[in-house]
């Protein structure tokens, strides 16, 4: 069980901060028990069932985000050989629900490569760009403790350093 204060990434939704355990005002007493879920990117509140079968698992420590980013340059992009929409989109989409740091920047390098090969740009591409570095970046900027839009040039110093 989480607690109150806790920072877990919650499903394909990235950090969440757990801001209250608790039942639902609806609910009335002695309801199911939730977890009051405050996404670190976006806005709203999310609401889960405690005993929920929804991804849910800390973020990880600062020693694992250094770790971690130290094997990015050795991750494979993940590239998509059919070219229909829908086929690409669910590809990217199997990617996500795998959870994993490691899947996130091969969807990152998998669209920059895609993205720079095209004369044209793709919202959706960009779209799910932005998606796979919020997640990320958001948990790294949780584990590290810096602001998350300082994470991308930690990840090139980090990088950079490592070589």
């Amino acid at each position: 069980m989480f607690s109150v204060g806790e920072k877990i990434i919650y499903g394909e939704n990235g950090v969440c901060t757990v801001s209250e355990i608790g039942t639902l005002p609806m609910d009335g007493p002695g309801g199911k028990v939730y977890y009051h879920l405050k996404p670190l990117v976006g806005s709203g509140t999310y609401f889960t069932p405690i005993d929920s079968a929804a991804y849910m698992r800390p973020v990880m420590s600062r020693e694992e985000a250094e770790a971690f980013i130290a094997t990015i340059p050795g991750i494979e992009p993940a590239i998509c050989s059919d070219t229909r929409f829908n086929h690409v989109d669910a590809f990217y989409k199997d990617l996500f629900k795998l959870h994993s740091c490691e899947a996130l920047v091969s969807v990152i390098k998998g669209l920059r490569s895609r993205m720079a090969d095209r004369k044209t740009k793709s919202s959706r591409a960009e779209a799910t760009m932005k998606r796979a570095k919020d997640i990320l970046h958001g948990e790294l900027s949780v584990a590290l403790g810096i602001e998350i839009g300082e994470v991308e040039d930690y990840i090139t110093r980090s990088v950079a350093g490592a070589e």
